[in-house]
């Protein structure tokens, strides 16, 4: 048994919580038992040397469904016993745990099964517990159905095994994997037996189906798998009969499906010539994390009518490098759906708006208070304040705009400050805050003040929190509120300057969406929101430097750079979402940042993302950026995030309000996650 702890495989996904299912669509024969037993174990084979760890048939695919009163001719179900017996041997020397349909006797009845083999073993038998009798089907004809079938054995082909429909087969040397399983019309019916598996602990659920098709069936299907897999929290593999099923009165198109919490991980061709196999890579850890946030899931556990049974098996994963056969998003903050991309971006947008407009009419001011840096969080809290206005038939003069140079303020950013207040039609002005920065600074006894190149924290914040000062004083002169520009990235990290700063403000429209979002926004704004003046301001503050320009550039002419202080904030975000939304260790993350980003050309980018902005990390840069995120998300910035004020939810990965999402204590240790990444994750 290789050691899944050791560093050395940290490449392997079977580390990592993840499991590779399968949905197979063998060619089958009516009636032609031997030709189909034979079918399957090609398959099974094949998945085997693809490293599949679940393989899941349509249904009685042993015997082919559409063969009507041929399934109860004792020559075919003696074939078919026959025929498991062969399979059972047959998987001793393969990997997958294979699920294959077929119909079997017990005790005078004819059951349509779905057969659990695992190298070598029949680890039980499941029963059909819905059997269609309308319109086209007719299985009550040949049929009994299982429900109230626990408890009970079965022989077949010479084997005992468990029989009923309270069964989980559990791999005992896979954390995780856990496989419930259930027939075609089972997952139509108002309670799928599959919910309660789920409840008991399946986190993999399976469908051996027959399903013929019709017009629109394929879109019933796919609802049907989504929406059981999010409300079963698990994820769902769907396995429909496809080449060489009688077409007499029914057509096939082998439909195989797999979902994980509602999202589509992969999906056949339909109607295909040739047998398939439809894998993916299923994220059982991502699952159980689900499920431990989600105490109504618990909850509803607590009603489940009867036990199941845990049939253990074991499954010996080999724990080494066998790839990822899983989209990963780099963005995952983003929306990444092309055909709800509007959609989504205007829902994002449309709650900023909606929440900055509740707060302001609540308050009852009468102008809202912004300062423009003419960087990325500025101004989309400007575009959003706009529509606050347009949106409450208020004139954009309302909107309160001030500039405030610094001593690092460039000239490009300033004139980009102008150019997009002009643009938008709101109140611009500037305060020059040097003057100012400069007594305190000298009330302070700072070097600076004597002329000596001293820019320490005290010069930065001094500058930081004069701006959020004045800002607050021209809320309180000018009737108004001050609109928070901070966005969530900085929140996780820290990167705000507390109390009298930007981590203060009267509403922080921003504080629930991402640096990498507020970009993607702009962007969308650019195209579908504003006018061709406003845009092209837009696009030249998305194309400068992310900086907070409160050091004034080296002699080289390079000014202060965020991302080279604290990392690319791409990588933020992704790491932000791994260990806010599900809480996964450092190594995971880590493992998953790896696969999302080692390779630029590879995998998909967010609609209009731009080509020259497309970049790649390498492991040693992930561990690095990572080990700095533990630091300051653990054990730095929870005493700023405590004290922040009220601003929307956004995204449904969470915000870090501590009325919201994340409540953590102020003086933390990072030292589990630290060590975690240091014992776990390669240096290169």
């Amino acid at each position: 048994m290789v050691d899944a702890t050791e560093p050395t495989q940290f490449y392997a996904m079977h580390r990592h919580g993840f499991v590779r299912v399968a949905s197979s669509t063998p060619r089958v024969l009516p009636a032609d038992v031997a030709f189909n037993r034979d079918a399957i174990l090609a398959e099974a084979r094949r998945a085997s040397a693809a490293d599949v760890d679940l393989v899941v048939f349509p249904e009685l695919a042993l015997s082919s469904y559409a063969i009507d009163d041929l399934l109860m001719q004792t020559a075919l179900l003696d074939a078919v016993e026959a025929a498991v017996a062969t399979l059972v041997e047959e998987s001793s020397g393969l990997t997958p745990l294979l699920l294959i349909g077929a119909p079997l006797r017990h005790e005078g009845r004819l059951y349509n099964c779905a057969l659990a083999i695992s190298r070598g073993r029949l680890l039980g038998v499941v029963p059909k517990s819905y059997l269609p009798n309308y319109r086209e089907y007719y299985e009550k004809r040949w049929f009994a159905h299982g429900r109230g079938v626990v408890g009970r054995s079965i022989r077949v082909g010479g084997i005992e095994a468990p029989f009923g429909v309270d069964l989980l087969f559990e791999a005992t040397d896979l954390p995780g994997f856990v496989v419930h399983a259930e027939i075609c019309e089972d997952f139509w019916a108002t309670h799928p037996p599959s919910s309660d598996g789920a409840l008991a602990g399946a986190t993999i659920l399976a469908n051996l189906s027959a399903s013929n098709s019709t017009i629109g069936k394929s879109d019933e299907r796919h609802l049907l798998c989504r929406s059981q897999s999010a409300r079963a929290v698990a994820a769902y593999v769907y396995a429909a009969a496809g080449p060489g099923e009688s077409t007499t009165d029914l057509a096939w198109d082998g439909q195989g499906v797999i979902y994980e919490l509602g999202d589509l991980l992969a999906e056949s061709e339909r109607f295909p010539l040739e047998p398939g196999l439809t894998i993916a890579d299923v994220d059982v850890g991502r699952v159980l994390a689900e499920r431990l946030r989600t105490g109504t899931f618990n909850d509803a556990a607590e009603g489940l009518a009867r036990p199941f049974r845990r049939i253990g098996f074991e499954h010996r994963p080999s724990f080494r490098d066998i790839g990822l056969m899983r989209r990963i998003r780099r963005f995952p903050f983003v929306p990444n759906r092309q055909e709800k991309l509007e959609e989504d971006c205007y829902e994002a947008f449309s709650i900023q708006v909606e929440g900055l407009a509740r707060r302001f009419q609540a308050t009852g001011s009468k102008t809202l208070v912004i300062g423009i840096s003419g960087g990325l969080d500025s101004t989309h809290a400007l575009i959003v304040a706009a529509k606050v206005c347009d949106r409450l038939g208020l004139p954009r003069t309302a909107i309160l705009g001030f500039t405030m140079p610094g001593f690092a303020t460039s000239d490009g950013t300033k004139s980009n400050a102008w150019a997009l207040m002009r643009s938008t039609g709101i109140t611009g002005d500037e305060i020059d805050i040097r003057p100012a920065a400069r007594q305190m600074l000298a009330d302070l006894g700072h070097p600076f003040a004597d002329g000596e190149p001293a820019y320490d924290v005290t010069f930065e914040n001094v500058q930081a929190g004069l701006r959020t000062d004045y800002l607050f004083r021209l809320a309180n002169q000018r009737n108004g509120i001050v609109v928070g520009t901070g966005d969530l990235s900085e929140l996780a990290l820290g990167w705000c300057t507390y109390g009298v700063g930007d981590q203060m403000s009267h509403y922080a429209v921003n504080c629930g969406v991402p640096k990498t979002l507020i970009q993607y926004l702009i962007r969308w704004t650019a195209r579908t929101q504003v006018d061709a003046e406003t845009a092209g301001v837009l696009e030249a503050i998305l194309a400068t430097e992310i900086s907070p320009e409160l050091v004034p550039a080296d002699a080289s002419g390079a000014i202060q750079s965020t991302e080279s202080k604290i990392g690319p904030y791409e990588l933020h975000d992704f790491f932000l979402h791994q260990v806010m939304r599900w809480g996964h260790a450092p190594s995971k993350v880590a493992f998953l940042a790896w696969h999302a980003w080692r390779d630029a050309e590879a995998g998909l980018w967010p609609a209009d993302f731009p080509r020259d902005a497309r970049r790649s990390h390498d492991l040693a840069t992930i561990r690095k950026w990572l080990e700095v995120f533990l630091w300051r998300f653990f054990a730095f910035s929870q005493f700023k995030r405590s004290a922040i004020p009220n601003g929307p939810k956004v995204s449904s990965a969470g915000a870090l309000s501590p009325r919201g999402d994340w409540r953590a204590p102020s003086d933390s240790t990072a030292r589990p996650w630290l060590d975690e990444l240091a014992r776990n994750v390669p240096e290169a």
